[in-house]
């Protein structure tokens, strides 16, 4: 069965346009790596719950967006020959600098998900 990369980062609204360029670009390398899929989605309806939610897990702010992501592989296996590969592709070094991130990485959250029911 197939393995899950989830992510949910804040992304500030006048800085989507850049995120996005770095998101294709760190996709490409995801995908010659042998992920069979990358997605970002930008939130559209996303209201901030009571208790929890999107919003404020990621704490946030009036000028920011949710943007929330996966990877799909083949396998828990694949998932992790592909990220050694993919940590070590010297073009994602320059995209992965903390000083040029276009959001806060502190208030990102990620995590690796194995399929129980898929349609």
């Amino acid at each position: 069965m197939s393995y899950v990369d989830g992510f949910v980062i804040p992304v500030p609204k006048d800085k989507l346009g850049e995120y996005r360029k770095i998101a294709r670009k760190a996709g490409k390398v995801w995908m010659e790596h042998g992920a069979l899929a990358y997605t970002e989605c930008v939130g559209d309806d996303v209201p901030e719950g009571k208790h929890t939610s999107f919003p404020r897990s990621v704490k946030l702010k009036a000028d920011e967006v949710v943007v929330f992501s996966w990877i799909i592989y083949a396998s828990r296996k694949e998932r992790d020959r592909i990220n050694k590969l993919v940590m070590a592709d010297p073009r994602l070094a320059s995209l992965m600098d903390p000083k040029a991130m276009p959001f806060d990485g502190k208030r990102m959250f990620f995590g690796g998900f194995k399929p129980i029911v898929s349609l």
